[in-house]
């Protein structure tokens, strides 16, 4: 997993893909998420234990970020309980801050990724390989992850519905965040790969164009 590939791609870039485009073989969305220092996995179980969250499973992803204009691209390929997943390619916006953040998505399969981007011959910016303790409490993801080379980080996401907007939704984050207060650290304004970037590690160099 997490290899670079090769060839052509159909577009070096995410402009012409509307955030509301849906086809047979992607699925676009809405969601708010916040990701915090993880200071105590344990107590962090304890907690989403006693707010009536189940366990779904344990997933291993490598993320394989592109450099690319105008969004954010990523190749997901992920095990989740030691069984493959099928491979996605998520295009989302998102801006930088700290607090609770909206952001929007197209998740892309194999076969359509290659028709919009041909194949992902794209240059790499840098793969980002985490375990990943998937919790869920009625529509809300709750991600345990520890990141190779960064360390233990907690992820709370809501995905906006017509029955969840965009407040909702930041309401619930932060009713379940006061809950995981004891066990959480500072607030990330980041993705993975620029925290990895910010840190000076590339595990692998980006491509030339």
């Amino acid at each position: 997993m997490g290899g670079q590939q090769t060839g052509q791609g159909a577009g070096t870039g995410c402009r012409g893909l509307g955030r509301g485009a849906v086809d047979r073989g992607s699925r676009s969305g809405g969601r708010v998420e916040i990701k915090v220092e993880l200071k105590d996995v344990e107590l962090a179980r304890l907690i989403v234990r006693r707010v009536g969250a189940r366990r779904i499973g344990l997933l291993h992803q490598v993320d394989t970020y592109f450099n690319v204009p105008d969004c954010r691209l990523k190749k997901r390929e992920a095990m989740m309980n030691g069984h493959p997943e099928p491979v996605e390619v998520i295009r989302y916006e998102r801006a930088d801050r700290p607090a609770a953040r909206a952001s929007s998505f197209t998740i892309y399969n194999e076969q359509e990724a290659g028709y919009r981007f041909g194949t992902l011959g794209l240059p790499i910016r840098t793969i980002v390989e985490k375990t990943r303790e998937l919790w869920m409490i009625d529509s809300l993801r709750i991600h345990l992850d520890d990141v190779r080379h960064l360390g233990r980080f907690l992820e709370i996401e809501a995905l906006v519905t017509p029955r969840q907007n965009v407040a909702r939704c930041h309401a619930r984050i932060a009713h379940l965040r006061r809950h995981l207060e004891p066990a959480l650290g500072e607030p990330i304004a980041t993705s993975y790969c620029d925290l990895l970037e910010s840190d000076g590690r590339r595990p692998v160099e980006p491509t030339q164009p």
